[in-house]
């Protein structure tokens, strides 16, 4: 079960706070897109994540990774001068030993920000990452999407029983 527990709990991805992640060795910042960047419908950033993603840069190595296509993740990459990371399959492990491999990072050094438990939490902490939760940002999700919540909802009523993660109460 604990494969399953974010180390940090937040909103979304304006509330996380990025100076102690930078002060606890975070050097790099994978970015789940979907329902955590922006909804899945929509095609492009909005100003908001530009202003984010242009004050991340100075800190950290910014990469959007998504299950997704590289036709989805192309106009994110453009518009916020990041790296991308498409068809990731995570959970599982095969990308983010890539990303590993071609940034030389040690595990210790990245952190993985998602809105869902059993892809981004599972994936960052199967590889010893940082992870942060982020509450998703549109109620629209792919048929594949809507599978994993329906699992998802019976591990977080598990661990909101243990009053391990409770919803609405954020901790970093």
């Amino acid at each position: 079960m604990d494969l399953f527990i974010p180390d940090v709990y937040q909103k979304s991805i304006y509330t996380i706070n990025y100076k102690k992640l930078k002060k606890n060795g975070i050097k790099c910042l994978l970015f789940d897109l979907d329902n955590t960047i922006a909804p899945y419908k929509v095609d492009e950033p909005d100003t908001k994540v530009k202003e984010l993603f242009a004050k991340l840069e100075d800190d950290f190595k910014v990469i959007i990774i998504s299950n997704n296509n590289k036709n989805r993740l192309r106009p994110f990459k453009e518009k916020l001068n990041v790296d991308v990371a498409y068809n990731s399959k995570k959970p599982f492990k095969t990308k983010y030993k890539k990303i590993l491999e071609i940034y030389h990072f040690d595990v210790t050094e990245v952190a993985c920000i998602g809105d869902q438990i059993l892809t981004d939490i599972l994936g960052a902490n199967r590889m010893g990452f940082t992870s942060i939760l982020v509450n998703r940002i549109a109620k629209y999700e792919t048929i594949f999407t809507k599978f994993n919540r329906f699992f998802e909802k019976f591990i977080l009523k598990s661990l909101e029983k243990k009053h391990i993660l409770v919803s609405g109460e954020y901790y970093d």
